[in-house]
């Protein structure tokens, strides 16, 4: 059985985390594998949108444990820094770059690892009975994929400290009350909720919600003056598509637009 599966309908690529006897923890192998994965579903033309869900009872449980206690793995026998450190193609890297818009289905708790892998998507879907771990500093490490970043931003400085030194675990409601998800949901319609953002999402227009989301990510890092000079650029490309002519005479139309993505 795969460790993870890919699969593509009506413009909505889905990724499955698929270790459900160990609650998707990851191991080494599989980090390459949600690379690529992820890779292969911002470059496939016929995908709008991702969903990055997890098989069984948990969304992911962390890293794989085990393997670092029986010294393989991530961080199995590793006391030194390695000689170089290149970061470029592993998940929270790719998945921080891609373009199209991911969503995260929460079908279950995520912990560690699983905790930053939900919080680098654009839109977080929670199961009611879910929660997030921060337990990195309980298990004698720091958010490493992308935990501190995030939170900060997400939360402000003194909450996101908050979380990280006391390796608190949230509630589904309590991660609605923060703003660290859009919906909570009951556990059996995550996929459901999750389906119905994509496909609202994939009706637009993928070039612009494309766009959209570089722009934001570029955003957090600008001065106002820099950004609009630099949404401008974007925006010149679009006028020229067929989309934009589709989504101007579908409004005049008043019909539903039919995009492309040219």
């Amino acid at each position: 059985m795969s460790a993870m599966t890919y699969a593509v309908a009506d413009h909505i690529a889905t990724i499955t985390l698929n270790r459900p006897e160990r609650m998707n923890t990851i191991s080494s192998a599989m980090l390459d594998e949600l690379t690529q994965t992820l890779v292969r579903a911002n470059e496939d033309d016929d995908v709008r949108v991702v969903i990055l869900t997890g098989a069984g009872r948990a969304f992911c449980a962390g890293l794989d444990l085990n393997e670092a206690s029986a010294g393989e793995g991530i961080g199995g026998g590793q006391r030194k820094a390695p000689p170089t450190l290149d970061l470029r193609n592993t998940p929270p890297t790719v998945l921080f770059a891609m373009d199209k818009p991911v969503i995260c289905a929460l079908n279950g708790s995520a912990a560690g690892y699983g905790m930053d892998l939900a919080l680098g998507c654009d839109i977080r879907i929670m199961a009611a009975d879910a929660k997030l771990a921060a337990a990195f500093v309980k298990r004698g490490v720091l958010p490493e994929s992308g935990g501190t970043w995030f939170l900060p931003r997400m939360l402000g400085w003194a909450k996101a400290a908050e979380i990280i030194f006391t390796g608190r675990t949230l509630t589904a409601e309590q991660c609605l009350a923060e703003g660290l998800v859009n919906s909570v949901v009951p556990t059996d319609q995550v996929a459901g909720a999750a389906l119905a953002m994509a496909r609202e999402i994939a009706a637009n227009a993928p070039m612009a919600v494309r766009a959209a989301k570089r722009m934001m990510r570029m955003g957090m890092d600008e001065t106002f003056d820099t950004h609009v000079q630099h949404v401008y650029l974007q925006l010149l490309p679009l006028f020229a598509s067929d989309d934009f002519k589709e989504g101007v005479t579908s409004f005049l139309e008043k019909r539903p637009a039919a995009f492309t993505g040219r």
